[in-house]
Order: C-alpha cells, then structure tokens, then sequence
C-alpha cells in the first residue's frame, strides 16, 4: 500500500505555505489558529523536519517547505482537474488569478463581465499581488505578471509558459483639479510641482525625465510603498504621477485623470499570462487565455 502523507494536514500545510501565515491559512480554511498549528506539526512529525520556523510574530514556511508547497499545490491542481474530468458538466469552472493590484482594478476586473457573458458556466477568482514580479507560488490556475525590463521577452519563466497579451507605456498623469491651480503649460513647468513616487517603481521619474529631456533633479518627491496608492494621491490632486497605459485609459477617459504630455512616454515590457506547463489545460483556462489576448489586441499599446 502507498504510505501518503495526513491529507487533511497537507492541505492545511499548502495553504499556510500559499499565504505565509497561520493566521491567513486559519481565516481562508475557516479553522482556528490553533487547528492550523496542530495539523502543520502532524504533518512536520511525519516527515520528520520542521516545515514553519517564527519570524517574528508569525510563522514562515522554511525554503525547503516551500519547494514542497509548490509541488503540492501542482498535485492539487492535477486532483482538481481529474476530479472536474469525471463530474457533471453542468459544474461551473472555477478559475484562480493571481494579478498585480492596480492591473486587476483597473484593466481586468472592470472587463471580466464580457468574459463571464460569454462563459457563463466559468467563475474567474482575483487574487492580487503587490508587486509585479512577486515570487510565483501555488493556489492559482493563471498568473498575469510583466516581463522585467532586464530580460525582455526572452525572460525564462520556469515551469510556465507566457503568453504576451498586452504592451504598456507610462506617462504624466495629474488630477484636472491639480492642473486648474497650477497649469503645466510647458515642460519647464513640471518643476513647480510635487512629483509622486512608488519604492516599487522606482525608475518611473528617471526614465520619464530622461525621455522628456528635463534635467534629474526637477521637482520635489514624495514617496509611497506601492503604485495604486500613488494613483490614488495623483487622483487626489497631491502631485504628478507617472502612470501605465493603457492600465489607465478608464480614467482618463471619465475624467479622473489627465494626461498633459501625452507624446512623451516610457515604453515597458508587456503583460503576460503564465501558465504551469504541466498541468492539464481546462478548456475555460484555454478560454480564459485567448480572451485576455483579444481584449489586449484591442486597445493600441501607447494609446492615452
């Protein structure tokens, strides 16, 4: 007989390992915190080696157990499938994302009712992530990342294939309400106002500044921790911002958002849908992947 490992333990363990806490995994199972604990070290005593060490105030997987997280959320994904296979056709298909956040409020989320009109059996579930390259973990069926900079489309993604769906370009963007107290007549002007940075994406200025051919020091910064809390205070009339298209184009389009030198822009590497490559492609994966490439088709890249 084959000695498998506690099941029940083992889901508790990906799903811990999945979101890096207890307290997460306890919330997302609807368990205790102290149920998550027991059934982790039932699991740790059978594989004899700890799996969580403290951080801290919390408990963080160990690199080892995150190797092994990943192969047991492959081995989920492969029971969800079989399990899909064999069940009634009527079951609606349940679809994980991972997105970064402002991509998914701002682009995804705002068009998933064409793709549920026209899959009405298919659920697509978002989960965000704050930055745009966050380490690839198990617990989604599709994650939508962007190519870094450095490596371009060549970049090796591992155990996924990427699909290239939609190109970006940034450029200035301000709040209309801004730009009525202190209008940017010339590029010159840009000197006058506040500029609003994101640590995450911290090469947005150099790089605009650079295209604009304005000098590196123009301006005074502010700093916040992640980008769509900078939009958020670009849209809140606290400075200018630098900003992803066609991400954006909703917003100024509404009005939310203007863009003063919309022929001076940065282009960036595109958006891609990775998919594991070994695991079984549901036909509402396979759906899910060709309508994000004709909605990305849709709109030009640098289109403000």
């Amino acid at each position: 007989m084959r000695s498998l490992p506690p099941l029940h333990a083992l889901h508790v363990f990906e799903v811990a390992a999945r979101t890096g806490s207890y307290v997460s995994a306890a919330a997302e199972l609807g368990l205790t915190h102290g149920a998550v604990s027991r059934q982790i070290a039932s699991l740790e005593t059978w594989l004899g080696q700890r799996l969580f060490v403290r951080v801290g105030r919390r408990m963080a997987p160990t690199p080892a157990a995150q190797a092994f997280a990943a192969e047991v959320s492959i081995s989920f994904d492969r029971l969800i499938t079989a399990a899909e296979a064999c069940g009634r056709p009527a079951v609606r298909r349940v679809l994980r994302v991972s997105a970064p956040t402002t991509f998914a409020m701002r682009w995804l989320i705002p068009r998933l009712d064409a793709f549920h009109a026209a899959h009405p059996d298919a659920e697509v579930i978002v989960a965000t992530t704050t930055t745009l390259h966050e380490d690839l973990r198990g617990g989604f069926d599709l994650a939508v990342r962007r190519s870094p900079r450095s490596t371009g489309a060549g970049h090796a993604w591992g155990a996924y294939r990427a699909v290239p769906f939609l190109d970006e370009a940034d450029t200035l963007v301000a709040s209309p309400a801004l730009l009525r107290r202190k209008p940017l007549d010339a590029l010159a002007d840009v000197a006058d106002h506040m500029l609003l940075a994101t640590e995450t994406r911290s090469g947005d200025w150099t790089e605009w500044l650079h295209a604009a051919s304005l000098p590196q020091a123009v301006g005074r910064r502010r700093m916040f921790d992640h980008f769509f809390v900078t939009l958020q205070a670009a849209k809140d009339g606290l400075g200018l911002g630098i900003g992803p298209f066609p991400v954006l184009s909703a917003d100024l389009a509404e009005g939310h958002l203007v863009a003063p030198f919309p022929h001076i822009t940065v282009p960036r590497s595109a958006y891609v849908a990775l998919v594991p490559n070994d695991v079984d492609k549901t036909p509402t994966l396979s759906a899910f992947v060709r309508w994000l490439l004709a909605e990305g088709s849709e709109v030009p890249p640098a289109t403000i």
